[in-house]
């Protein structure tokens, strides 16, 4: 009697162990197969991240129960045990109702792919890269290199500024004086070389036309599609490079000037 009852002891622990192991790997191969069939393309971090979650939530889960099915063949009544962790639970529910904010919240910005790590974002006024994301806060690094930490509970509204391509956009001022018909042909023929000498542009790079006669100038748009975020380089670029046109085809750009007459 006492022979079997060791057995039962010995062997029952293992077995409950090696079928958690078994289980969990198929569940864990089911649920990766689940996960990265509903992905889209260029969502690898996102789809890596749901992932990891899905395995510990199993892993986890997987734990409890195989400790409770060992305490059974150990003839120890769990009964009690699982109403204790109730009531525990219970308690330990209202103590951490902000982290498990956090944790929901996390799960929520995932599944709808509110943003994802590299993404630039404005979030409660703060502007950044998004350089963790993790299930109880956000992690976002401004452009001069602050870092903020916001809790994921806090995160309402986002300005997603990497879901589309971003416009860059350069008012040229002209001035009255000049041929606005060769200042036009001069930014349309400065715009077709930088389309061939800018990367990060996207589409084409065109003159929109006159966007507004000014106090003191003749105000033309000049536009370019680029990728997220690289507006400001190429905004920064085309600048320069019609300030150099203008220049070498003897254009003015206005600019206020102070005359002083002496009395």
């Amino acid at each position: 009697m006492l022979d079997k009852i060791l057995v039962k002891e010995t062997v029952g622990p293992i077995l409950v162990i090696v079928s958690s192991i078994v289980i969990y790997n198929i569940f864990r191969k089911i649920g990766k197969a689940i996960i990265m069939k509903g992905a889209q393309y260029g969502e690898e971090k996102k789809t890596k991240t749901l992932i990891v979650l899905f395995n510990n939530i199993l892993k986890y889960i997987l734990i409890i129960v195989s400790l409770l099915i060992i305490l059974e063949i150990f003839q120890i009544d769990t009964k009690t045990i699982v109403a204790s962790i109730g009531a525990i639970g219970v308690v330990a529910g209202l103590a951490l109702q902000d982290v498990l904010k956090d944790f929901f919240a996390g799960i929520f910005i995932l599944i709808e792919n509110q943003y994802k790590i590299g993404d630039y974002v404005t979030i409660g006024g703060f502007k950044g890269e998004v350089v963790a994301l993790g299930m109880k806060t956000t992690k976002i690094k401004a452009y001069t290199g602050e870092v903020k930490m916001i809790s994921n509970r806090f995160i309402t509204e986002v300005i997603n500024h990497s879901l589309e391509d971003n416009l860059a956009i350069v008012d040229v001022s002209i001035d009255y004086k000049a041929d606005l018909l060769f200042a036009e042909r001069v930014l349309k023929n400065l715009c077709k070389e930088l389309n061939t000498e800018l990367k990060p542009v996207k589409g084409k790079i065109e003159v929109l036309g006159v966007e507004e006669l000014g106090e003191d100038a003749v105000i033309f748009r000049i536009v370019a599609p680029c990728t997220p975020m690289m507006q400001y380089d190429v905004q920064r670029v085309i600048r320069k490079k019609v300030k150099m046109a203008l220049e070498f085809n003897k254009i003015n750009i206005p600019y206020h000037q102070v005359v002083i007459h002496n009395g």
